[in-house]
């Protein structure tokens, strides 16, 4: 499995690499913020809406504190796609907030 930490995808972000972000927080946590760019798809609803990431793209996927993500991570590499975890999740994000 594929990690990087808050941090590495901040670098990544300000080095301004093209990057697909999805939060697998459920709405009440992502009401407050995620990290720019990304998507919204909550681990409870991801069995049903994983088909609307392409498999060609990387994701970086983000929760919490990166036990949810690992999850969603495992469930899509079964699939075919191709992901990294944010370990660190946003209680490790410093930077701004959507």
């Amino acid at each position: 499995m594929s990690e990087m930490t808050a941090e590495q995808l901040e670098e990544k972000m300000n080095a301004g690499e093209t990057l697909h972000i999805v939060d697998v927080r459920e709405l009440d946590e992502v009401a407050n913020g995620m990290v720019p760019g990304a998507i919204n798809i909550p681990l409870s609803e991801f069995a049903d809406r994983y088909t609307e990431l392409e498999k060609e793209k990387e994701y970086i996927l983000i929760c919490a504190a990166g036990g949810r993500s690992a999850k969603a991570q495992m469930f899509l590499e079964a699939q075919g796609y191709h992901c990294i975890n944010m370990v660190d999740g946003m209680n490790g994000w410093t930077g701004e907030v959507k």
